[in-house]
C-alpha cells in the first residue's frame, strides 16, 4: 500500500495531517493505515518544536468511514488472542494520540463513522464544517460490536452520559449543528475555513494552557453518584429490551461498558472497555451482521443484469394505473424523490381516494418532524391525475397497479397500447400471477416486468424486479435504477409461482396452521416465531395481511409446487365466513377498540374443532424447526432453479420483505451458523412428513463437503 498520510507543517509551527487513501472513494482504517498512522505517532511524540496538530481528510465531503469491516468479519475465525490484539492496536494507538505533546484539533467534513469518530475523540478538539453531508456517529451496535477504542469512556466524558447512550446503543448518526450543541466538537464552520479555525484555536488553548487542563479533566472519572448511575442505567436497560428483546446483544454490552467505566479513571475504563468488547467483536451475531451490511451495499451497486455494459435509459416521467393502496403508494413514492408522475384510474373519486392517502403518507412525516410543508407543496406539484389512459402518451415508464386478477390485468393491457409510447416500459405490481403468461397481452414483451412493491409502500424498502422469459437486460436495468432512485431496494429474478418473497414464505405460513390443527395454541405457535427472531408470530401475520389474500396466495403456490404444498381447508373456510383478518375485524383472533387490538375470540373455536386432528403438545424447539425448516428448503430450492443469482439476493429478499430477523443475517446465514450436516440432523424427525421435510440435493452436498452457502 502507498502511503495514506501526507504531513507538513503550516505558519506558527502548526502540522497538518492529511489521511487520503490512494484509488478509494472513502477512508478507512484498516491494520496497514493504522500501522501507517503509528509510525507518523511515534515521529510526532518527539516534536517538542511544533505548537498543535491539524488533522483532516484528503476525501472533499468524506472524513473516515470507520474501521475495515472485512477485517471485523474474519475475526469470526481469529483466536481469542488475536481479537484482543486487534482490539489493542487500536487502542493503544489512539491513547498515545491524546498524549501528543501539543493540542490536536480534528476537521472534520463529510461522514465520521466508527473508528474514525473514535479517532477523533482521542483529539483534544473537533472543529465541523457546516457541510449538510458531515455526519458524526459511532454506529458499532448496528453490526454486533461497540466502540473498542475508547469511544464508549471518551464520548461520555465529553457530552455526558444521556447524550453519550443515546450516540453509541442508538448508532445513529448526529448532524455537524446537533454535534456542536451537544459539545462534542468546538465549532461548525465553512468548509474552506476549517484551517484557518483551527490554527485560530490551537493559538487560543495554548495562550491559557486550556488543553492541558482540559487533559486532566477527561482523564477523570465522571463523577456521577451511585443513584444517578442506578437511575440512568436502569432506565437505558429498559429502553434497549424493548427495542431489541434482547436479541441484540451489543447495545446492552456498550451500555455496561459505559456504567462500569465512566466513574472510573480513564486508563482502568479503557481496559474494562476491552474486556466487554472482546465478548461480541467476532461473535456470529456480529459477523451476521456485518455480512447484512455488505449484502445491502451490494445490491445497492447491482445493475440487475450480469452484462455491465447494459446502461438504463432514462426515466422522467412515470405513470401508474390504479389509485388503490399499492399505486397511491407507488405514485407518492416517485414525487416523493422528485420523479414527476402519472396517477390514472377510473373516476375522480377513486383519484380524490389516491390523493388523500399520499398527502397522509407526507402529513404523517410532517408531524414526526421529518418532513416539511414545502415538501409536501413539491409532492403535489409532481402528482397529477387523470381519469383517461390517453394522458400516459408522455411516460417513460408505466406500473399498473389495478386489482390481482390476471384477466383485468391483461385487458388493461390491451388498452393501454392504444395510449403508451411504442418504446414505453410497462410494469405489474402483482404478487402472484406470472409475468411470462402476461407478457403475452403487454404491448411489447421485451419491455414488459414485474415490479413487485410491499405493502406499505412508502415503509416497505423490497422491490422484486420480475423477468418474463422475453424481457430484455435494458429493461431490467432501467427499472432497477428507477427503484433505487426511488429510495428502494430492488432484487431481480427469474419468474416462477410466488416469486421469491410469497414462495418461500408460504411454507412457514401454511406449517403454522398444521400445527394449529394438530394442537399447538396460537400462542404458542406465535411466541415461538417471536423468539426466534421474526417482528410477529404467523398467526397474527395472517390476520395482518387477511386471510382471502394469504389463501388466495397459498393456492397460487401449492398448485404450482403440488409435491409439497399442504393446502389447509381451515383458512378457506374462515375467509367464507367472511373472516378475513383484521381488515374485518375477526380471523383467527378477534380485533377490538380503537386500536384494534387482537384477542382470543371464542367465535373462532368451532371452525378449529371442526378440523383439528390432534391434541398434543409442542415443545418451542420443534415449533421453530416446523416453521423454518420449510422456508429453509424453499430457499436452497430457488437457488437451485437460478430464480435469484445468488445467495444474499435470498436473504435480503427475506430480511426487508419479511422481516426476518437480521441478526441471524438471513435464512441461508442461519443455515451456514447452524451447518448444514446440523440442519439435516434436525429435518430426519420430521421425515414422516412428506418432501417439505425432504433435505435438497444442494443441502446434501454442503452437508458432505463442509461448505457454506457464503464461504468463509
Amino acid at each position: 500500500m502507498s502511503s495514506v498520510f501526507h504531513f507538513e507543517e503550516l505558519d506558527g509551527q502548526i502540522g497538518l495531517l492529511t489521511f487520503d487513501l490512494p484509488d478509494k472513494k472513502v477512508n478507512t482504517l484498516s491494520e496497514p493505515v493504522l500501522e501507517e498512522l503509528g509510525e507518523y505517532v511515534g515521529q510526532l511524540e518527539e516534536r517538542t518544536d511544533l505548537c498543535g496538530l491539524l488533522f483532516r481528510s484528503g476525501k472533499p465531503g468524506q472524513f473516515i468511514a470507520g474501521a475495515d469491516l472485512n477485517e471485523l468479519g474474519a475475526l469470526i475465525d481469529a483466536t481469542s488472542e488475536q481479537i484482543a490484539q486487534t482490539l489493542a492496536a487500536g487502542r493503544e494507538l489512539f491513547t498515545r494520540i491524546s498524549q501528543l505533546p501539543f493540542p490536536t484539533v480534528a476537521l472534520v467534513d463529510g461522514n465520521s463513522m466508527g473508528g474514525g469518530t473514535e479517532l477523533i475523540l482521542a483529539m483534544d478538539y473537533r472543529i465541523a464544517s457546516d457541510n449538510p453531508a458531515t455526519k458524526i456517529a459511532l454506529p458499532e451496535v448496528k453490526i454486533g460490536i461497540i466502540p473498542a477504542w475508547g469511544g464508549t469512556q471518551r464520548l461520555p466524558r465529553l457530552i455526558g452520559i444521556h447524550y453519550a447512550i443515546e450516540m453509541i446503543c442508538g448508532g445513529e448518526p448526529i448532524s455537524s449543528q446537533k454535534a456542536g450543541s451537544w459539545g462534542l466538537v468546538f465549532d461548525v464552520v465553512p468548509v474552506e475555513r476549517l484551517v484557518e479555525e483551527g490554527c485560530r484555536l490551537i493559538e487560543h488553548v495554548r495562550k491559557a494552557d486550556e488543553w492541558t487542563q482540559d487533559r486532566r479533566r477527561r482523564q477523570q472519572p465522571l463523577g456521577l453518584t451511585d443513584d444517578q448511575l442506578t437511575f440512568t442505567f436502569s432506565v437505558a436497560k429498559r429502553q434497549i429490551h424493548g427495542k431489541t428483546k434482547g436479541q441484540y446483544p451489543a447495545p446492552l454490552a456498550a451500555l455496561r461498558s459505559m456504567k462500569d467505566g465512566i466513574n472510573r479513571p480513564l486508563d482502568e475504563a479503557l481496559q474494562i472497555e476491552h474486556e466487554i468488547a472482546h465478548e461480541v467483536v467476532g461473535s456470529p451475531i456480529s459477523c451476521n451482521l456485518i455480512g447484512v451490511f455488505f449484502m445491502n451495499n451490494q445490491l445497492s451497486r447491482d445493475s440487475g443484469v450480469d452484462n455491465l455494459s447494459i446502461q438504463p435509459e432514462q426515466v422522467n416521467h412515470v405513470g401508474v394505473l390504479g389509485s388503490g393502496q399499492m399505486g397511491s403508494g407507488i405514485a407518492t413514492a416517485c414525487v416523493r424523490r422528485g420523479i414527476p408522475c402519472l396517477m390514472v384510474d377510473v373516476d375522480n373519486d377513486r383519484i380524490a381516494d389516491g390523493l388523500e392517502r399520499a398527502r397522509h403518507v407526507v402529513d404523517s412525516r410532517i408531524k414526526i418532524g421529518r418532513a416539511t410543508p414545502k415538501d409536501m407543496q413539491n409532492m403535489l406539484s409532481l402528482l397529477n391525475t387523470s381519469i383517461s389512459q390517453a394522458s400516459f402518451s408522455d411516460c417513460d415508464v408505466v406500473v399498473e397497479a389495478i386489482t390481482e386478477n390476471e384477466s383485468l390485468k391483461t385487458e388493461a393491457y390491451r388498452q393501454l397500447a392504444e395510449s403508451v409510447r411504442h418504446d414505453v416500459i410497462l410494469a405489474s405490481n402483482t404478487s402472484t400471477i406470472s409475468i411470462t403468461r402476461m407478457s403475452a397481452s403487454a404491448p411489447n414483451p421485451e419491455r414488459f416486468i414485474g415490479m413487485h412493491f410491499f405493502h406499505p409502500v412508502d415503509r416497505m424498502q423490497l422491490v422484486e424486479v420480475i423477468r418474463s422469459a422475453t424481457t430484455s437486460d435494458e429493461t431490467v436495468a432501467t427499472i432497477v435504477s428507477l427503484a433505487k432512485r426511488i429510495g428502494k431496494t430492488p432484487i431481480v429474478m427469474q419468474d416462477c409461482a410466488g416469486f421469491l418473497v410469497n414462495r418461500v414464505l408460504l411454507p412457514y405460513m401454511s406449517e403454522s396452521l398444521l400445527l394449529l390443527l394438530e394442537g399447538a395454541s396460537m400462542d404458542t405457535i406465535d411466541n415461538a416465531a417471536v423468539r426466534f427472531g421474526m417482528p410477529m408470530g404467523p398467526i397474527a401475520l395472517h390476520d395482518l395481511i387477511g386471510l382471502d389474500t394469504a389463501c388466495y396466495a397459498g393456492k397460487v403456490v401449492a398448485a404450482a409446487y403440488s409435491d409439497r404444498a399442504v393446502e389447509v381447508p381451515l383458512l378457506e373456510q374462515l375467509v367464507e365466513a367472511g373472516r378475513l383478518g383484521k381488515k374485518s375485524g375477526a380471523g383467527f383472533r378477534k380485533f377490538v377498540g380503537k386500536r384494534k387490538k387482537p384477542v382470543a375470540d371464542p367465535d373462532f373455536e368451532p371452525f378449529l374443532q371442526k378440523k383439528r386432528s390432534d391434541d398434543r403438545q409442542f415443545t418451542d424447539e420443534e415449533i421453530t424447526e416446523r416453521l423454518f425448516l420449510p422456508m429453509l428448503l424453499e430457499a436452497t430450492r430457488c437457488l437451485d432453479e437460478r430464480i435469484v443469482r445468488e445467495p444474499a439476493h435470498v436473504d435480503m429478499g427475506l430480511l426487508l420483505g419479511i422481516g426476518f430477523p437480521t441478526f441471524r443475517g438471513g435464512i441461508l446465514r442461519w443455515c451456514d451458523t447452524e451447518g448444514a450436516g446440523t440442519i439435516i440432523g434436525k429435518l430426519a424427525p420430521y421425515s414422516s412428513l412428506g418432501k417439505r421435510f425432504e433435505p435438497t440435493d444442494s443441502l446434501k452436498q454442503l452437508a458432505h463437503s463442509g461448505k457454506r452457502f457464503y464461504p468463509q
